[in-house]
């Protein structure tokens, strides 16, 4: 059943970002950045975690799950103060921004890409 939810959750997710771009004007960085937002905010209200936990993957793998990294990791090193605040937030998506970064080179020296004119 937990496959079921990740689908599920990571669709709808899916499915909110094609009717932002289908309706409204917005761009897409400026929708990845309503998502990671949406994900710190639903975090700091404690809406989020019960989603996590009942969807697991599906809830944490898309954008908003970024944001609730972040959100968590500032939570949990809020109790060392400001600065552990700052560091908590970067240890916890720390894997994620360097796998990204990787995997963005290498498929930079792989491919040739072509201009958009």
């Amino acid at each position: 059943m937990e496959y079921i939810y990740a689908f599920i959750t990571g669709g709808v997710i899916c499915i909110i970002g094609q009717i932002l771009l289908d309706t409204t004007k917005l761009t897409a960085p400026r929708i990845l950045v309503i998502f990671v937002v949406s994900g710190v905010v639903l975090t700091a209200v404690h809406l989020y975690q019960p989603l996590v936990e009942l969807t697991g993957n599906g809830a944490t793998t898309p954008l908003p799950g970024f944001g609730y990294a972040l959100a968590k990791g500032a939570m949990d090193g809020a109790k060392d103060g400001f600065i552990g605040a700052v560091t908590g937030a970067v240890k916890a998506t720390a894997a994620g921004v360097t796998v990204a970064i990787a995997f963005g080179y290498f498929i930079a020296l792989v491919f040739n890409p072509k201009s958009m004119r």
